[in-house]
């Protein structure tokens, strides 16, 4: 689920919070040495999401903000704000020259280069929270 959040609103916040919990308190994201990402350069997207990229030749960003039970992709379209709402469970990475984001049909594909770079440890977290809650919503019996 994609929502505009260029201006704050009561029903988007509430939305978000229902899908991926309430953001982090202070305490719990020094614990965890930062929730955000730095901005990354988005390389590639589905055709499904072209309608959230700049039509003209600039660079497009996003970054990822971690929540208790899944990450918002906030993508940036001029002076708009877009935020993509995954929950850990829809969410797949890839590692591939770069990373993407797959999920509900959709993906993001992230350049390779000095910002994504950057952001390693990030993604280290991403995982780590999200074999956290795979392991703590487990429903497979062997």
């Amino acid at each position: 689920m994609i929502l505009d959040t260029t201006y704050t609103s009561e029903e988007n916040k509430r939305l978000i919070n229902d899908k991926l919990g309430k953001a982090f308190s202070l305490i719990k994201s020094i614990k965890l040495k930062g929730i955000g990402s730095k901005r990354m350069i988005i390389e590639d997207v589905s055709p499904n999401m072209y309608c959230y990229m700049n039509k003209v030749a600039d660079i497009n960003y996003a970054n990822i903000e971690l929540r208790p039970k899944g990450i918002l992709v906030h993508i940036n379209k001029g002076l708009q704000t877009f935020s993509w709402i995954i929950p850990f469970y829809q969410l797949v990475i890839y590692k591939t020259n770069g990373s993407s984001i797959h999920a509900q049909g959709k993906f993001i594909h992230f350049k390779n280069n000095k910002t994504f770079k950057e952001n390693k440890s990030f993604f280290d977290k991403l995982l780590d929270q999200k074999i956290e809650y795979d392991t703590k919503y487990n429903f497979y019996t062997v």
